[in-house]
Order: structure tokens, then sequence, then C-alpha cells
């Protein structure tokens, strides 16, 4: 295996949250269901009262459901397709990490947009001259948004923090572009 493609499926599965978890807590919910029914089952082989529902119910209740009230059959119904959807959309969408790459030559570097945020915040407030508690920032995973509550009395520069932000950026290589956006509230903050 090349480098190239072992960075490649490094980064990837960094970059990339795994469906683990999801599908731990259906086959679990799964086990549990079908060991109660085993239980109800083996308890009513063995002549005993049931534990919730007896099995020859169960199969009642479900040969009998064109006989049951509409609204129940439709309320139960809209709950098993809402589910159904819940599991398709996590088996298919990609589960993405809140996570950047690094374009380098020596190794797959992956930075967590917490990082990014954190550097242009810092770069952002000094760009302008705001008190670093002033200024926040959030990465996604194209965008970069800052945002300044500048001191009272003192203009900020929209421009001049949004070209220190966009070097930042292009200084980082990041594998996917990340754009920048710059908001500056109206009413600034007494003090440095």
């Amino acid at each position: 295996m090349s480098t190239t493609s072992l960075r490649r499926r490094i980064t990837r599965r960094e970059l990339h949250s795994p469906r683990s978890t999801a599908a731990i807590v259906v086959a679990v919910l799964l086990i549990l269901g079908l060991a109660w029914v085993g239980t109800e089952i083996v308890i009513a082989l063995l002549g005993l009262p049931a534990l919730l529902v007896a099995p020859a119910d169960m199969f009642a209740s479900a040969v009998n459901l064109p006989d049951a009230p509409a609204a129940i059959v439709v309320a139960a119904g809209a709950v098993v397709v809402v589910i159904g959807l819940v599991l398709v959309v996590l088996a298919l969408a990609p589960g993405r990490r809140a996570r950047h790459v690094l374009e380098t030559e020596r190794a797959a570097t992956v930075v967590d947009s917490e990082v990014l945020a954190s550097a242009l915040a810092r770069h952002a407030s000094s760009a302008a001259d705001v008190d670093p508690d002033h200024t926040s920032v959030s990465v996604s995973s194209r965008h970069a948004v800052v945002d300044l509550v500048p001191t009272t009395g003192i203009p900020v520069d929209r421009s001049a923090v949004s070209s220190a932000v966009e070097r930042e950026l292009a200084g980082y290589g990041l594998r996917r572009p990340v754009s920048s956006r710059v908001r500056v509230r109206e009413s600034g903050k007494v003090g440095a």
C-alpha cells in the first residue's frame, strides 16, 4: 500500500464518524425484544402468567389489527416509518466530524475545528485591536464566522480583519477551502 493511499485512508477515518454506536443500539434493542418474546413463550409453555403480554394475545392482536381503531394503527405506522427513516439516514448519510485536513507532504495532519477557531480568533482580535474575550469564531466544514464586539468608541476595520482571517486560512493549506465571514456588532463593550 502506497503512503498516499494510506494517508487518504487515515484521514478519511479521522474525518468520518463510525456507525458502530447506532448499530450497537439497534442490535441491543433487537436482542432485548427477542429475549422478551422468547421469555414470554417459555413462560406460556410452562403455564405461568405472562410478564407483560401472553404470546397468544400478541398474535391475536396482530391478526385483529384491521379491526383496531384507525387512529391507533396510523399512529403506530407513523412511528415505525419515522424510526425506519432515521435508521436509513444514519446508514447512508456521511457522518462528518468537526475536523479538517491540512495538506502536507510528510504526514496526514488532521486538525479539530475548535483549534482552527481558536487560532482565527487570536488573529482576528489582533487585527481588529479588540480584546480576545470579545472575539468568537465558529468553524464548520465550509465556513468560518468571526464575531467581534468592538470596544466602545473604537471603530473596527472589517476589511483588515477579513483579510487577516483569509490570509491565516490560506496559510493553513486546508484540503477543503473554508470561506470566512466577519461580523462586527453595532454596540460595543466598555473597556479593553
